[in-house]
């Protein structure tokens, strides 16, 4: 591979896993506002499955190339950038185009690396705490002495949540798949296994029938009706996908009218650099002390080598992960 080429992955259709195929390609360049980062390791999620499944295409306009986070070093700057230098550890949320040896980012929504974490521990870092950050902390307003409900908890983003809530003194309370998930979170949560217990009346119980204030919902329509009986009067609902149906049957309308509640969401890629950019802002202001003394490192249930790929893919779609799967570039 000579210096001025570099290898990426491409999707060569819908499809599974095998659908996955390197190619080479000229390093991009950055722009005026962008840096161009030499990839040391990028995470997986579940944006890429859901994009490679072609069910989640990128907008318009920005490359199809999947990989929505990297960690590695500045290997070039764009005339305009003044926060970063060539030779410096950044990690970073991409606008797409992080399965690759080289990535160009908005230097807006990079952050510089702590000595504290390594590459693997940076790559897993921005796109579930960008989401978490914007969904759980900004939108859904949990502060510490309020009580949260996290579905999907020990997948990325609700590892994540769990980790800053323990941090910033707010209750928790989890959905999980199996018992051995509710064994792997037990220094960090509640956690309820939904396959062998009624989560509603669990958490109900362990609350004096109180409820949650706020709940964080991948999981969508199956999960309405509970989800509306458990928040506590303004409560906030936010959801962040809906991976078990996106339309529900019926909806309490008197319940979010009595207790006054907020139901809400978003998605990471639909938003604008700016948008972007105040995350990395709060992120830098809240978390980043945080990951310095060694708190809130990311859950990382495997890492994978670049030309692994596929199987990468495999391990996060077999749903029986605990935190994040990462692929190292050597």
């Amino acid at each position: 591979m000579s210096i001025e080429h570099m290898q990426h992955i491409v999707i060569s259709e819908a499809g599974g896993a095998e659908v996955l195929l390197y190619e080479n390609t000229a390093i991009p360049q950055p722009a005026a506002d962008e840096v161009l980062i030499k990839v040391h390791a990028f995470g997986i999620n579940r944006p890429d499955i859901l994009q490679r499944q072609g069910l989640y295409p990128m907008p318009a306009g920005v490359t199809a190339v999947p990989g929505l986070e990297v960690a590695g070093v500045v290997a070039a700057c764009g005339h305009a950038v003044t926060q970063f230098q060539p030779g410096q550890r950044v990690f970073a949320l991409t606008n797409g185009g992080g399965y690759a040896q080289y990535c160009v980012v908005p230097a807006s929504q990079c952050l510089a690396t702590p000595d504290q974490l390594t590459d693997v521990q940076a790559a897993a870092i921005p796109e579930t705490f960008f989401t978490v950050w914007a969904n759980l902390f900004d939108m859904g307003a949990a502060k510490a002495g309020e009580t949260v409900l996290i579905h999907g908890g020990a997948s990325g983003i609700g590892t994540t949540a769990l980790l800053l809530c323990q941090a910033f003194g707010i209750r928790s309370f989890a959905t999980v798949g199996s018992d051995a998930k509710v064994q792997a979170l037990s220094t960090l949560t509640t956690a309820i296994n939904y396959k062998t217990q009624d989560f509603e009346a669990e958490i109900l119980a362990a609350t004096q029938q109180a409820g949650v204030d706020v709940i964080l919902d991948m999981v969508g329509a199956p999960y309405l009706a509970a989800n509306l009986k458990l928040l506590r009067r303004d409560g906030r609902l936010v959801y962040i996908a809906f991976l078990g149906g996106a339309k529900a049957a019926q909806v309490s309308l008197g319940a979010i009218m009595m207790k006054r509640l907020t139901i809400t969401g978003s998605t990471m890629r639909a938003r604008n650099s700016a948008e972007k950019a105040l995350i990395a802002q709060q992120l830098q202001q809240h978390v980043v002390p945080l990951w310095q003394q060694g708190q809130c490192l990311p859950m990382i249930h495997q890492c994978f080598d670049f030309d692994q790929i596929q199987q990468a893919h495999q391990a996060l779609e077999q749903g029986d992960h605990i935190g994040k799967v990462v692929v190292r570039i050597h």
